[in-house]
C-alpha cells in the first residue's frame, strides 16, 4: 500500500502564508510516501516566485514529482515566454519536466502539458506519448499505475466539455493509457477539486481509470472550493481518494471516495 499526496496550484506570488503552513503540518502527520505536485508552482513564472516555491517544497515530505504549469511559462516577458519558456523552472525546481516515479508498487509518469503557444490551454506532444507508452509498458500489471498533467482529462460534475480547457490531444493519450495498464490520472489547472471515470467522456475507453482533480493547495485565487489538496492510498485492488480541505483553521477531511477494482471496473463503496 501506498500513500499519495496530490498538491497543485500553489501559486508562489499569490499563496496565503497561513494555508502553506497548515498544509506543511498536515503533511507532516500523514507523511505520505510520495508528493506529486501537479502545476502552476507560481503566479506569473517570475524569479522571486520560483525561489520560494523552491524553499516551500524543500520544507514538505520527499520523494516528489513535480511537474510545471501554465502560469509557469512568463506571460508577459515575451521573449522568455517562446525562447526560454521554463528557465527558472528549471534552474529552481527540476531539469526534468516529465519526471518519473519508480518503485516495486508504484509507477508516476510526469508529463509537462504547458504550452508557450496556447498559454492557458495545454496540451500532450507525440513525443510524450511515446515516452508515456514506454513508461507504462515497462511495468508489470502488479504495479499501481499513474500519469500526472496539469491540464485535465475531463470537466468538472455539471460542466460542458466545451467551456473547460481540457488538455489537448486527450483521446489519443487515453488510448495509450488505457492499453498501457494506468488507473489513476491526476491534474489541477481548475482551481476545483473532484473525481470522475473517463468513460463517461470517453466511450472507445475499454478499462475503468479514475481522475482525480486537486483544487488550489495554498493560493488565494479561489473559485468554486476552499483550499484542499488529496491524500489517495493506492493498492493493486484498492484506491481511496480523500479530498482535505482548508476550513479556516486547519485542513479536514471534507470528503472521501473507496473504490474496489473488478474485473475491469473501479467501483465506488456504497
Amino acid at each position: 500500500m501506498k500513500t499519495i499526496a496530490h498538491l497543485s496550484d500553489l501559486h508562489f506570488g499569490t499563496e496565503d502564508a497561513k494555508v502553506a503552513a497548515a498544509v506543511q503540518m498536515d503533511l507532516d502527520r500523514h507523511r505520505p510516501d510520495l508528493l506529486v505536485v501537479s502545476g502552476d508552482l507560481t503566479q506569473r513564472g517570475r524569479r522571486g516566485q520560483f525561489r520560494s516555491a523552491r524553499d516551500y517544497l524543500r520544507s514538505l515530505p520527499s520523494p516528489q514529482l513535480v511537474i510545471p504549469g501554465n502560469h509557469d511559462i512568463p506571460l508577459f516577458h515575451v521573449w522568455r515566454r517562446f525562447l526560454q519558456p521554463l528557465t527558472y523552472y528549471r534552474e529552481f525546481i527540476s531539469d526534468e519536466v516529465n519526471p518519473v516515479f519508480r518503485d516495486e508498487e508504484l509507477l508516476v509518469v510526469g508529463l509537462n502539458t504547458a504550452r508557450s503557444f496556447t498559454w492557458k490551454n495545454g496540451r500532450i506532444s507525440m513525443e510524450q506519448m511515446i515516452f508515456m507508452e514506454e513508461m507504462l509498458n515497462s511495468a508489470g500489471p502488479e504495479v499501481f499505475k499513474v500519469v500526472v498533467t496539469h491540464h485535465p482529462f475531463i470537466p468538472p460534475p455539471g460542466q460542458p466539455e466545451a467551456g473547460v480547457a481540457l488538455v489537448g490531444r486527450a483521446s489519443k493519450a487515453l488510448a495509450i493509457i488505457d492499453r498501457g495498464g494506468a488507473d489513476l490520472l491526476l491534474a489541477g489547472h481548475l482551481h476545483d477539486g473532484y473525481t470522475g471515470d473517463v468513460r463517461a467522456f470517453y466511450p472507445a475507453a475499454t478499462r475503468s481509470i479514475i481522475v482525480a482533480q486537486a483544487g488550489t493547495a495554498i493560493s488565494r485565487r479561489l473559485r468554486t472550493t476552499p483550499n484542499t489538496y488529496n491524500l489517495i492510498t493506492v493498492q493493486r485492488r484498492h484506491l481511496s481518494i480523500e479530498s482535505r480541505a482548508w476550513d479556516g483553521n486547519e485542513f479536514h477531511s471534507s470528503s472521501l471516495i473507496v473504490f474496489t477494482h473488478i474485473g475491469n471496473e473501479w467501483r465506488a463503496n456504497a
